[in-house]
């Protein structure tokens, strides 16, 4: 879809530049800018790719990983290159070159939004480690696919931060489980190992306009936008049993990255809940229209308040998260 945006940004960051074929317009190799060029200390990337990038985009990862070798194996200072810092520092180590994780060869997911759905959770740490157990396979030239939680683990317990990148349209991050299983998983994964990296949503949908922001800041976003909107409520409503869903899945994805983070405040949940059960006509429609949905909608909500994880002084809202719950049945 992007033709290897992603790819870019971390070869940037790197300070790492694409060769490219003029005939083929294909990348063929790249280029290593030096330090004075750069301007600023490279950044050392790790990669969590997906089943389907593992699956479709082999030789765009042998080109990552060699790439990341070849910045580690320059004899340049410390603070000016950190993966060679970390190759010195682990004797040349196989697993401390590893940049390119995911989940197992013919795997796929993650299995958090299931998991958060349906209860069947303890707590965030729980999360974290199964977001690590979904993700701690290796790929590149010395690792097809093998396991390598430790090295993983290493990488999580370092990052300074973590970006995720949007890049089809007419999405938002409520939109969608894979955005809470991602940014959401690895920040519950990062928690466990005692580190709080920053995180940040990145906005591709346009080449022209592609906007950074911290995850709190598009969680809030999407919620106030989006989600909250009379307008795209009364658009699902148009929808019917669909539209239901629709309005189930987003209060289901707010709690999921509640779950896993602390990117949601609890007023996300009180201006949410108001826009939907707490309104007597939408509410009417969500049991009418989808009654399966709206029990979803309401279990969402009751497990908010449960876990701790949405803080309300509203009375009313018990009861109607009560009653609810009595309309698939």
């Amino acid at each position: 879809r992007t033709g290897g945006d992603d790819l870019a940004q971390a070869f940037a960051l790197m300070g790492v530049r694409p060769i490219w074929d003029g005939a083929t317009a294909r990348v063929s190799g790249f280029e290593i800018l030096v330090p004075a060029k750069l301007g600023r200390p490279r950044v050392d990337v790790t990669l969590r790719i997906s089943g389907l990038f593992r699956d479709v985009f082999e030789t765009q990862i042998a080109l990552f990983d060699e790439a990341a070798r070849a910045v580690a194996a320059l004899d340049e200072d410390d603070e000016d290159n950190p993966l060679a810092a970390h190759r010195r520092a682990s004797g040349g180590a196989v697993e401390a070159g590893f940049r390119i994780f995911g989940a197992a060869p013919g795997s796929y997911g993650v299995g958090l939004a299931t998991a958060i759905a349906t209860g069947a959770w303890e707590d965030r740490a729980e999360l974290g480690a199964q977001w690590l157990a979904a993700s701690a396979h290796a790929y590149g030239r010395d690792a097809d696919g093998i396991a390598a939680p430790e090295a993983l683990a290493a990488r999580v317990a370092s990052a300074d931060a973590f970006v995720h990148v949007q890049d089809t349209a007419e999405q938002d991050i409520l939109d969608a489980d894979a955005f809470a299983e991602h940014e959401g998983g690895f920040a519950a994964a990062a928690a466990t190992l005692g580190n709080r990296p920053a995180l940040f949503h990145v906005d591709a949908t346009r080449a022209d306009r592609s906007k950074v922001r911290t995850l709190t800041e598009e969680v809030a976003r999407v919620v106030r936008a989006r989600a909250t909107n009379p307008k795209w409520i009364a658009g699902q409503m148009r929808h019917g049993h669909r539209g239901a869903a629709e309005i189930a899945e987003t209060v289901g994805n707010l709690l999921a990255f509640a779950a896993t983070t602390e990117a949601v405040a609890p007023r996300a949940f009180d201006l949410l809940f108001d826009a939907t059960l707490g309104d007597e006509r939408v509410r009417d429609f969500l049991v009418e229209a989808n009654p399966r949905a709206a029990v979803a909608t309401a279990r969402s909500f009751d497990e908010a308040l449960r876990r701790g994880l949405w803080v309300t002084r509203r009375n009313s809202v018990a009861g109607r998260i009560a009653e609810t719950l009595e309309a698939d049945r």
